[in-house]
């Protein structure tokens, strides 16, 4: 309201890409709360798992932002702060990380159910936030979300979610945005091996890092999560002199990183590659972390 509105082929195709990709990350979510309870499976914060208390966090940012531009009548503003949240924090990040623990941990498990916890939160308030510029399709996601006790008919009967403080916490934020960073920076190097025909899939890769001391003390304690983020099967930290060829960054001084096949055989439930793999004599091509989820 602004200025003149503009019209074109180009402006409406670019217009569906970002609709569908909102649409899509929807989807995704809602299809993977199928057997979610909100009242009887939704698990306490204290319990989730440290990167679904960081989602929780990045998504009181995105409230904070999104109401602020609300109230300022900034509608642009509101339309792409959600849209790069759907592609960048979720589709490209969150969501693809978490795919692991949705298929391949038993259905009731801790983690899984957290996980379900977290993507039930961001899309219940995701939605809320939306409805007054995809009013059709935020009714639609809204009439498809597990009901709950307290749960409206409409979305539009409902209020904008309000950032809880719970939530918000800025020392795990930095923690995850720093690891977040150094994936950027792997990432190349997982790009790099993949080009050379050392790896096909990023899954894989045997990963070796060494890192100031700082961020090394900060993957020591996050290691796994780490490991999950880059969706690699494995992943080892060491000193510089330890690491044949390693791609040295030019974004963060003193991280190198050296990429390698992974070792032992590629699970056919998981598809990471595991040396326990073919030691269980009644699941010869299952790894032993999926042997119990069976």
């Amino acid at each position: 309201y602004t200025d003149d509105i503009r019209i074109s082929d180009v402006i409406l195709k670019r217009l569906t890409e970002a609709y569908r990709r909102i649409r899509n990350t929807s989807r995704f979510i809602l299809g993977n709360l199928y057997d979610f309870n909100v009242d009887a499976d939704s698990v306490p914060y204290e319990n989730m798992t440290e990167m679904d208390r960081w989602a929780l966090h990045r998504l009181q940012e995105v409230i904070k932002r999104v109401r602020e531009a609300y109230e300022r009548h900034q509608f642009h503003a509101v339309f792409y702060t959600l849209y790069n949240y759907c592609t960048v924090d979720l589709s490209a990040l969150y969501l693809d990380v978490l795919k692991d623990r949705l298929y391949t941990n038993r259905g009731a498990s801790a983690a899984r159910r957290s996980g379900q916890t977290a993507m039930f939160t961001i899309l219940n308030a995701m939605t809320r936030l939306l409805a007054p510029i995809l009013t059709f399709t935020a009714e639609e996601v809204w009439a498809s979300l597990p009901g709950w006790r307290e749960k409206e008919e409409s979305v539009h009967l409902t209020q904008f979610p309000e950032v809880n403080t719970q939530f918000f916490n800025e020392d795990l934020g930095e923690r995850w945005k720093a690891m977040i960073d150094a994936k950027a920076e792997i990432a190349k190097a997982i790009e790099q091996a993949r080009k050379e025909k050392v790896i096909g899939h990023s899954l894989d890769a045997r990963i070796t890092v060494a890192a100031p001391d700082k961020m090394r003390a900060l993957f020591e304690t996050h290691l796994e999560d780490l490991r999950s983020l880059l969706i690699v099967s494995q992943l080892q930290l060491a000193d510089v002199h330890d690491i044949a060829n390693p791609y040295q960054s030019e974004e963060i001084k003193g991280l190198a990183v050296g990429v390698e096949k992974a070792r032992g055989a590629k699970c056919e439930r998981c598809w990471i590659y595991e040396e326990s793999v073919g030691t269980n004599a009644g699941h010869p091509t299952v790894c032993g972390r999926c042997i119990p989820n069976l």
